[in-house]
């Protein structure tokens, strides 16, 4: 015979039904917005298409690096021909890295809400304009107004460029491709110098110029015709705060609208005669001019929502950021000066001439490229190897123990820099240790990258930007007090410094490592 549950039994049991339904529940929707889900998700589109992306936006990426050092070898030029002064020239270097490092804070908070293609195209395009009118201008003036807008152009990429591969590429999967992405403008301090040397006097100094405008037409019809757009609004912690915001101020909205309609028919139900002819109908009440509802699917733009500082400030409150984004800052006003400074040495001690000083230049971008994706490669093994090891959960601080090994030969590659130009010795010796000095640092930064992608979900491209921010800063400081440095100490005092200056970096990245 069955036994019939008491209803004390019913309950308790309907209680725990209720309880585990929540846990369920909780647990199957609660997802980070990392992996929300999408509509055509970008992480499982085709390999092609990805690598499509991937070429694209490393081609448009040459455009940054390009930029900053094709004019070099035209500046004689330049000089004589627009009547400038050395200080004028120098300005027009220094203004371009420094708009170029701070305006991707800009774009990068308009592509949170409109997405990444719409930038893309816009500051291309601006880009290619700016590098038309400086073909053709007739004052210095014009050339580093129109150098500005240039690096305002140019600087997109660097921002938006890391955030698009977080769109596609899972986090095991970013520290390879952020490594083959950066490689492509690591060939803009080698390759520029060559191209400008060989433009220059092959045709004159304009034609730096026009090269530019062709370069940026074909990037420009490449993002247009055959990139699709990698940014999902529901990915976007900064198009979500927007959607709160908009959805709270309507419903504050409607809150209004029914208390007034309620007093309206108050007073209609208290009017003295209740007759229907002195009253106002329902029906006229709802038809009363009202705010429109705000639209959920689409965020209409406005200036407060891409307000660039508040997504800046929230990246800078994190201690965790601040303690990669001033060594990141300081390996880009490295690699800057490093090549600014050599091309002075073997103009001054060598003799070389602009096609000369930009093949052992080479050597520093070949290194470079080569640390960007065996760095991103060792940082995703890293990545993986101590996820399996923490029994399958991770966290980003594991990716920079893949610093560790680059960290340790780092500096002794600086120093021998430094004193090999300090004594002049063999081209051959220079050219070996510009290899091993941008192998080892851009093998640091392809981690330091991927890093702060990943520490920053919902907000790549602010922290990319806010990274791009620190950079360019960093290396218009850099750049303004190479020159006195290197004359008053030399080659072998300035690289030794600045070997002092990385074992400080390299503290810093453990210490993010231990806060975790």
């Amino acid at each position: 015979m069955s036994q019939v549950p008491d209803s004390q039994t019913m309950a308790t049991a309907a209680a725990d039904n209720a309880l585990t339904e929540r846990t369920l529940s909780s647990n199957t929707i609660k997802l980070d917005i990392e992996h929300a889900l999408v509509e055509d998700d970008p992480r499982i589109w085709s390999n092609a298409r990805k690598n499509t992306i991937l070429f694209i936006i490393s081609g448009a990426s040459m455009i940054a690096g390009l930029c900053a050092n094709i004019q070099n070898p035209a500046n004689s030029q330049i000089q004589q021909e627009l009547h400038a002064t050395s200080s004028e020239i120098s300005l027009s270097l220094s203004l371009f890295i420094l708009v170029q490092g701070n305006f991707p804070v800009v774009w990068s908070a308009i592509s949170e809400i409109k997405g990444r293609k719409l930038v893309y195209l816009a500051s291309i395009t601006l880009f290619t304009v700016g590098s038309a009118i400086v073909a053709v201008s007739k004052t210095i003036g014009l050339v580093i107004g129109m150098r500005v807008v240039q690096a305002a152009g140019s600087s997109t990429v660097i921002a938006i460029g890391a955030a698009t591969l977080a769109d596609i590429y899972e986090p095991h999967q970013r520290g390879t491709m952020m490594g083959v992405y950066y490689s492509a403008p690591l060939l803009g301090p080698s390759i520029g110098p060559i191209l400008g040397g060989g433009l220059t006097q092959g045709l004159s100094w304009r034609a730096v110029f026009w090269f530019l405008v062709i370069w940026g037409a074909i990037i420009l019809s490449a993002f247009a015709f055959l990139f699709k757009d990698t940014f999902r609004k529901e990915r976007s912690l900064t198009y979500q705060n927007v959607l709160k915001r908009r959805t709270h101020e309507r419903k504050l909205t409607e809150e209004k609208d029914g208390a007034r309609k309620e007093q309206i028919v108050s007073e209609k139900k208290t009017s003295e005669d209740g007759t229907s002819g002195t009253q106002t109908p329902i029906g006229d009440v709802e038809a009363q001019p009202t705010v429109p509802d705000l639209a959920i699917k689409e965020v209409k733009l406005s200036m407060a929502d891409v307000n660039p500082f508040p997504p800046y400030l929230r990246i800078l409150s994190r201690k965790n950021n601040l303690f990669i984004l001033i060594p990141s800052g300081l390996l880009f006003a490295f690699s800057f000066s490093i090549t600014y400074t050599c091309a002075r040495t073997l103009s001054l001690y060598y003799d070389y001439d602009a096609m000369t000083t930009g093949l052992v230049l080479l050597a520093y971008g070949i290194g470079s490229m080569l640390g960007s994706v065996l760095g991103g490669r060792w940082s995703d093994r890293t990545l993986g190897r101590l996820k399996a090891a923490n029994r399958g959960v991770s966290y980003p601080e594991m990716r920079l123990e893949s610093t560790k090994i680059a960290m340790l030969w780092f500096p002794p590659a600086v120093i021998g820099y430094a004193w090999v130009c300090q004594e002049h010795v063999h081209v051959a010796a220079i050219c070996v240790m510009l290899f091993l000095s941008g192998f080892f640092s851009i093998w640091i930064y392809a981690s330091t990258l991927a890093y702060i992608v990943d520490a920053n979900v919902g907000r790549s491209s602010s922290a990319v930007a806010t990274n791009s921010s620190f950079r360019g800063l960093s290396a218009f400081i850099a750049a303004e007090i190479a020159v006195p440095l290197q004359d008053a100490i030399g080659d072998g005092g300035l690289y030794t410094l600045w070997a002092g200056l990385m074992v400080f970096r390299g503290t810093d990245d453990i210490t993010c490592t231990l806060e975790r």
